[in-house]
């Protein structure tokens, strides 16, 4: 058990049980006192410089360090839950703490992880939109995330129903890395249907929160979530939404924290494009209909092909071997995968494998899983 995480994390909650204290007062706090620490050793009297002439929150500021204890018992019961579950809890003074958060107006004090956010730093990009959407909205959802994972770019977006779960899924689908920011505790899967999606990007990338354990998708949580959303990307991509819809929600948050913003065109006649034609009208997004659009914009270069294909000119490569390393890149891929994705059976597949390790053109790890060199 991590004693500095336990005890930060009773600070921190100690600081949040008071009425009118949130994250950014707290920052506030703990810029005047120096450091978290001091903050907790300050005496009445530096307490009250510190709070400024609130009598009402100095007071219940007193109270509640007072039982800071309690708070020590509470947050020794979160990290146990935490290490059962297999997640993390990281704080914003933390080197692993995602450094394009830092830089939104309203950054959250800590994020609850179950994954591995260090697989994820590079190129990230939001992509959100209705819980309904058309088939027009599906299939671009699938075309352009499909696009943009192959490209190494890591799709970011809130595990909801609808384009949110197809960003996901494309994403795992062609191998790429997604974050899932949820609105609700690790522990508490929404919707529920998303249970395996949820673990399949956890195991991929990671799903992350700003809630306590056993936090209930209420529904104020959502735009608190949102602003995570936003924050963690370059920019961020609606695809279909009404006028009043969640992803403009997201959108506008972007747009405020001086991030790009993207929107699919769509059907002047249909509710579900009201949000994305509207933030087109008003110039809050940039009218986009590929990934190429996208990856120009932000200035993202797609991983060149050229290296790859001279490194393997004059191997004698037999027409299995190239079948197999078209399947490989650089992140590791299950034997199972390969079969399915090459149509050659397993023992097709090791045998081949085998030989292009020898070639020196691939590499196994624990687990049958593989990777190109």
């Amino acid at each position: 058990m991590n004693h500095s995480t336990i005890n930060t994390l009773s600070k921190i909650n100690c600081l949040l049980s008071v009425d009118r204290i949130g994250p950014q007062k707290i920052f506030e706090l703990i810029r005047r006192a120096g450091t978290l620490s001091n903050l907790f050793k300050l005496n009445e009297r530096e307490l009250a410089e510190i709070v400024t002439k609130n009598s009402e929150i100095f007071s219940r500021l007193v109270n509640a360090i007072e039982k800071i204890d309690t708070f020590q018992k509470l947050a020794e019961v979160e990290i146990e839950k935490l290490e059962r579950i297999d997640a993390d809890l990281i704080f914003y003074w933390d080197p692993s703490f995602p450094k394009i958060l830092k830089r939104i107006y309203s950054p959250p004090i800590m994020l609850y992880i179950k994954g591995n956010l260090q697989k994820l730093y590079g190129d990230s990009l939001s992509v959100v939109g209705t819980r309904m959407p058309s088939s027009y909205g599906k299939s671009v959802a699938a075309n352009i995330v499909k696009d943009l994972a192959q490209s190494n770019v890591n799709i970011v977006s809130g595990l909801a129903r609808g384009i949110d779960s197809i960003a996901h899924s494309t994403t795992l689908k062609n191998d790429g890395k997604t974050i899932a920011v949820i609105g609700s505790g690790l522990d508490v899967i929404y919707p529920p249907e998303n249970k395996k999606l949820f673990e399949a990007i956890s195991e991929n990338g990671a799903v992350i929160s700003e809630f306590p354990l056993g936090t209930k998708p209420d529904a104020p949580n959502f735009p608190r979530r949102n602003r995570i959303i936003a924050g963690l990307s370059l920019g961020t991509l609606v695809i279909e939404t009404k006028i009043k819809g969640g992803a403009l929600l997201t959108a506008e948050q972007a747009f405020s924290n001086n991030r790009e913003v993207f929107a699919v065109p769509g059907n002047i006649g249909s509710s579900k494009s009201e949000g994305t034609n509207y933030l087109i009208k008003r110039n809050i997004a940039k009218l986009v209909t590929s990934a190429q659009d996208i990856l120009e914009e932000l200035n993202i270069k797609p991983p060149s092909k050229q290296k790859k294909i001279s490194h393997y000119i004059d191997l004698n490569l037999n027409v299995f071997e190239e079948k197999i390393l078209s399947v490989l890149g650089d992140n590791l891929v299950h034997i199972d995968k390969i079969s399915e994705k090459t149509q050659l059976s397993q023992q097709e597949c090791m045998t081949n494998l085998l030989t292009l390790e020898f070639k020196g053109l691939v590499k196994q790890e624990p687990g049958k899983l593989f990777l190109r060199i």
